[in-house]
């Protein structure tokens, strides 16, 4: 457990340099208009190639129920969210900006991050990319617990989706479209990738 003393935020940052390692990530902080500003770390590329890109500031508030009055500054689930990419993306592609978009969204839309949640941001996720939505899941990152009343942080994978993948989430759910990409042999790490046959 981590102290009340220390912040959300640096234990955060702690947590997921000690379960991704790689030395010291590189960090782009990204301000939203009323939203406090979120960093993004670059972890990477690992022995495999593979870039991770993790959001840092989503957890720092409880995710709650927009519909309450008073928001319980204590209890809530939080969340902070990991994008895997396959050689990275290059400093000006704009992941670091969609990703803290998709971050801020508890606070600005009152969403709440789970996983199998579907996010369709109508624009490309990055320059020139095909995709405009994403599906939550599973990072494999543990949980990283806090001292009591405060729900422990869940790190959440980021999956990029066409469009085509997203309206088919909608019809068939996500385990449907996890399926299929397991099928056709998808990785969707692959930035370059194609949308699986549908």
């Amino acid at each position: 457990m981590y102290p009340v003393s220390e912040s959300v935020v640096s234990a955060v940052r702690h947590h997921l340099q000690k379960r991704i390692g790689g030395g010291e990530p590189s960090a782009a902080s990204v301000t939203l208009l009323g939203v406090e500003p979120v960093d993004v770390l670059r972890f990477g590329p690992d022995e495999s190639g593979i870039v991770r890109y993790a959001t840092l500031g989503c957890s720092r508030h409880p995710m709650g129920d927009p519909g309450e009055l008073v928001a319980d500054p204590l209890r809530g689930p939080r969340a902070e969210l990991v994008l895997e990419i396959d050689g990275g993306l290059g400093p000006g592609a704009g992941v670091q900006t969609t990703l803290a978009i998709l971050a801020a969204t508890p606070a600005v839309e009152g969403l709440v991050l789970v996983p199998d949640a579907l996010i369709d941001l109508g624009q490309p996720l990055w320059a020139g990319a095909p995709f405009t939505a994403v599906l939550l899941g599973s990072s494999g990152i543990e949980d990283l617990p806090l001292d009591e009343p405060r729900d422990p942080v869940r790190f959440l994978s980021v999956t990029p989706l066409t469009g085509t993948e997203a309206a088919w989430i909608r019809l068939r759910g996500a385990e449907a479209l996890r399926d299929a990409w397991g099928e056709a042999g998808i990785d969707v790490r692959d930035p370059s990738r194609g949308a699986a046959s549908l």
